[in-house]
């Protein structure tokens, strides 16, 4: 079962975009639909808002008077945060039993409204964010919505920015368009990237990757998409990470690179690394056994557990690594090194682009011929932290 979180501002289309997930099989869960329900009349939930804000959010019919109630909290953080106290939870209650029946190969999509504005993103393998321009949604808040042009906008700028849903979002689906290309962008999305991440996480198997080591030049999405993961990470780790962090020659802003992810755990020891490398699965990582090599470490081969991206769009690597390696440490080391040495970030992408342009057995081979490189690298780093002062910042 795959896990998905859906959002987007009011008016981008969102339920157009679950529309069309519905009709290839995913299971939706609306927390608005749920939000209904749970303080439908004679409901608890409809009990404590009253309790909370009067009889006059009741209609004379003794519903919810929604408007009345959006009247009473818009604007107020503390009534906002009130409501939110009674309705979440149940919310909560309510989703985990629709969850709870859902098929085990099911793609679980999760229509949250305020999924960025409440911080819920790492919550969820993946995040889909359907957007539209601003004044398309204006458009169709007034034309569908019969609302007012002054509160549509008022609404609009009430929710997250753009930037802020752009870096909670592992898939950017605009919907600004003629419907026909929305369509189209569900339908690849669908086919291409949660069937098979699905498949991959249900059956614990890495999402496939390029035989051979493909250099491309940075990119600037990396530490965004590498934070994302970070977070996911974080949050399954809980209080058995002592650190997450975002390693490798994509945390090294200029250096061209695999386009592949590295994030390290630092752990207790390696009983803890290999139980979250099994638990990973919930941030949509895939264990993979094996002894790994430590090309940050000084030639010895220390013990870590490795867990990947079931993802086929986002490839990953997560090492978990216990906390006595002095691996963990060469690693945030070398990457604060090449961070501030410039001409050592043209050293080592000229290295890695001549390697690449050879014939490889494996990556892993590729990976071994890098060594006498970083082995350099590490040598003139841990001059310069001696000479810096360098430490490990917590």
């Amino acid at each position: 079962m795959l896990r998905v979180g859906l959002t987007g501002g009011i008016g981008a289309g969102k339920s157009t975009v679950a529309d069309g997930l519905v009709h290839h099989g995913a299971v939706v869960i609306d927390s608005d639909r749920l939000a209904r329900e749970v303080v439908a009349p004679g409901t608890e939930g409809l009990r404590a808002v009253v309790a909370e804000f009067g009889e006059q959010v009741l209609t004379p019919d003794g519903e919810l008077d929604r408007a009345a109630l959006a009247a009473r909290v818009f604007g107020e953080d503390d009534a906002r945060r009130r409501l939110n106290g009674i309705v979440h939870p149940l919310v909560g209650a309510r989703s985990a039993e629709v969850l709870d029946a859902a098929p085990e190969d099911a793609v679980v999509v999760h229509d949250i409204p305020l999924l960025v504005e409440n911080g819920m993103s790492a919550g969820f393998p993946l995040v889909i964010v359907v957007h539209a321009d601003p004044e398309v949604r204006v458009r169709r808040l007034v034309e569908r919505r019969d609302m007012a042009e002054h509160d549509a906008r008022s609404r609009i700028a009430a929710q997250a920015t753009d930037v802020q849903r752009r870096a909670a979002a592992d898939v950017w689906l605009d919907n600004s368009g003629p419907a026909p290309h929305t369509e189209a962008a569900v339908d690849r999305l669908w086919h291409q990237r949660l069937v098979p991440f699905e498949e991959n996480q249900r059956l614990r198997r890495p999402a496939a990757r390029a035989g051979r080591p493909v250099q491309v030049e940075t990119d600037p999405a990396w530490p965004q998409a590498a934070e994302r993961v970070r977070a996911r990470i974080a949050a399954v780790a809980g209080q058995r990470a002592h650190r997450v962090d975002h390693i490798g020659s994509t945390a090294v802003a200029g250096l061209d690179a695999k386009d592949v992810l590295d994030l390290q755990v630092v752990v207790d020891d390696l009983a803890v690394a290999g139980e979250l490398a099994d638990d990973l699965i919930e941030a949509g990582l895939v264990r993979r056994d094996g002894r790994w090599w430590d090309n940050a470490a000084d030639g010895s081969h220390p013990d870590k557990a490795m867990a990947c991206n079931a993802d086929p769009a986002r490839p990953v690597n997560c090492h978990i690594r216990p906390a006595d390696s002095p691996a963990w440490r060469a690693s945030l080391l070398l990457r604060d090194w090449l961070r501030t040495h410039p001409e050592s970030v043209r050293e080592y992408a000229a290295v890695k682009h001549e390697l690449a342009a050879r014939s490889w057995d494996s990556i892993d081979a590729y990976a071994d011929a890098k060594t006498p490189f970083i082995r350099s690298a590490l040598d003139r780093a841990q001059r310069w932290a001696a000479e810096t002062g360098w430490h490990v910042l917590s």
